[in-house]
This record gives C-alpha cells, sequence and structure tokens, in this order.
C-alpha cells in the first residue's frame, strides 16, 4: 500500500474532505510513504505508552504520538521502532523528537518526527491512549486516517487508499 500513496494525488482528489498537517515533520523513516488507521497517544517526555502499543498488532495501522512538541527528549529510538517494524505498524507520526536516526532509517517503518535528540524520556508510566489529540493545525481522532510522504501529512476520515 504504501508505494501508491502521493499526498499531493490524495489532495487534488480529496480537497473538501481531508486536512492537511502544517509542515514541520521531517521524515526518518525506511518506508518515506506510509498510511493507515489512526491509534494515539498523548504524552510529555515518557515514552512508556510508546513502547506498550508497538509491542501490539499495528498492521494497517499508523501511531500518533503528542509527545507535547518536546525538544528535549527522544519519545522513539531504534529498540522501539524495530519493535513496531515486527508488529506490522505502517508508521509512527511523532510530535516530538527520536533518537537512532541512521537504525530507523534502516527499517521498513515510516517514521516522521519534529527532530533528533539523543537523550532518551524517563519511564513513569503517564500518558494517555486513544484519545483526540491536536497539533499542527489537525485533530487526529483514533480510528480516522493519516498518509504521509515526503511531501507532507494528510488527515481523512475515511481510507482514502
Amino acid at each position: 500500500m504504501n508505494k501508491t500513496i502521493s499526498t499531493p494525488d490524495l489532495c487534488d482528489e480529496f480537497a473538501d474532505s481531508i486536512s492537511v498537517v502544517e509542515p514541520m515533520f521531517v521524515n526518518y523513516g525506511g518506508r518515506e510513504r506510509f498510511g493507515g488507521e489512526i491509534v494515539t497517544i498523548k504524552c510529555f517526555e515518557d515514552n512508556s505508552l510508546v513502547r506498550t502499543l508497538v509491542a501490539e498488532d499495528g498492521r494497517g495501522k499508523v501511531l500518533v504520538v503528542d509527545a507535547g512538541g518536546s525538544m528535549r527528549r527522544a519519545c522513539l529510538g531504534d529498540m522501539l521502532a524495530e519493535t513496531a517494524c515486527q508488529n506490522g505498524w505502517e508508521g509512527i507520526l511523532m510530535y516530538g523528537c527520536i533518537r537512532d536516526v541512521d537504525e530507523i532509517g534502516e527499517l521498513d517503518l515510516g517514521v516522521q518526527a519534529l527532530g533528533s535528540h539523543p537523550m532518551k524520556t524517563e519511564k513513569k508510566g503517564i500518558g494517555e491512549r486513544d484519545v483526540s489529540v491536536t497539533f499542527a493545525g489537525v485533530t487526529f481522532q483514533p480510528g480516522h486516517f493519516v498518509y504521509a510522504d515526503n511531501n507532507g501529512v494528510i488527515v481523512s476520515l475515511h481510507r482514502l487508499i
């Protein structure tokens, strides 16, 4: 499915039924095009829930993490990204930072984030899952769909591809 995703084409065809995420994300994953059903996490400098969710079956899904836009800690590293890849996740959209970018770039996993930071998060078990999160001018609802490539990120209530 990831090879057919073109956010410009989707914008042309579905302009009235999509939302376009403000351009702020960098593509770090080995899979440059990805999309799927949204699963959400809201956390801040604590990736405990990221660890939990990437261990679940992610086929056809994209993990959207509202890490509060933190530029002080990385909520995703190579080990969690590898786990996500093994469990079939299409991709991860991180409103925050990641680390181990070279290793993540080798995985068949879509990963977009605000930036990279070498410091890991604390593990306090704090956060929420399957809640609506809003950042970059868009609200991400669990069960809606997100599509991403090097041109940008879009959100739709319905599956487009």
